[in-house]
């Protein structure tokens, strides 16, 4: 199980959201690299960065902030939030970060992250509000069923599938196993539970699947209801 400490960015500051919602950015640092920083002295293996302002403006936003923090930082860094064409995976590679993550494009172009697939470490951003894929920052809703959209990129040669359960995430409200169960089986890829992490209980519970790789720490460590370092240290990191 890999533990991936979230740093979600809006207008060049360490934020988190309640239910995906803009409005409800509670600022947690003035310099996320400085955040990241003591995520990899922590034992942490992967960051997982959300350009917030990208995800809506669909093209990256906060590229100052990603550059300091790759300048300042070994740790691997994945990176979402409106990367939409081969020109921003590109930059976003030659920046240094590691693995992008493509959300709202799976949905109206699944070609497309295949194609992006066979040449760049790609992740999947499956988002989804009562079970239907949600898009654009989720400020839209699709018809798409989440579990058929996974099904979708079975061996299509993507890296992971990070799929959050939106009406749970920054909620504190415990990590829907079901549902990422239901992602991790459609689509066969190694898959990162998202949203409602609020403590060990919910790693242990996705440990014990034996299905789910990874999980998406963020609320949770800013308000202090789970321990990361001893997290990392449970898990045998450094």
């Amino acid at each position: 199980m890999t533990l991936y400490p979230a740093i979600d960015l809006k207008d060049g500051k360490a934020v988190r959201l309640t239910k995906g919602l803009m409005e409800s950015a509670k600022i947690y640092s003035d310099e996320p690299w400085e955040l990241v920083k003591k995520f990899e002295e922590m034992g942490a293996e992967w960051v997982h960065l959300v350009d917030l302002n990208g995800a809506f403006a669909g093209e990256p936003k906060n590229l100052e902030q990603i550059v300091k923090i790759r300048q300042n930082c070994s740790v691997k860094l994945e990176l979402g939030g409106g990367i939409r064409d081969e020109a921003t995976i590109k930059k976003m590679f030659e920046i240094g970060i590691d693995r992008v993550i493509l959300g709202s494009i799976a949905v109206k172009n699944p070609q497309f992250i295949k194609d992006m697939a066979s040449k760049y470490r790609v992740a999947v951003g499956i988002d989804a509000i009562d079970g239907f894929v949600a898009v654009e920052g989720w400020g839209e809703v699709s018809s798409m069923r989440a579990t058929d959209l996974a099904r979708e990129f079975a061996n299509a040669g993507v890296d992971a599938i990070i799929c959050t359960d939106v009406g749970k995430d920054g909620t504190l409200s415990g990590v829907n196993v079901e549902f990422t169960l239901d992602i991790a089986r459609a689509s066969g890829v190694s898959t990162i539970a998202s949203g409602g992490v609020k403590d060990e209980n919910d790693i242990e519970a996705l440990i014990m699947t034996g299905e789910v790789d990874g999980v998406i720490i963020g609320k949770a460590y800013y308000e202090g209801t789970i321990d990361l370092p001893k997290m990392f240290k449970l898990l045998g990191k450094p």
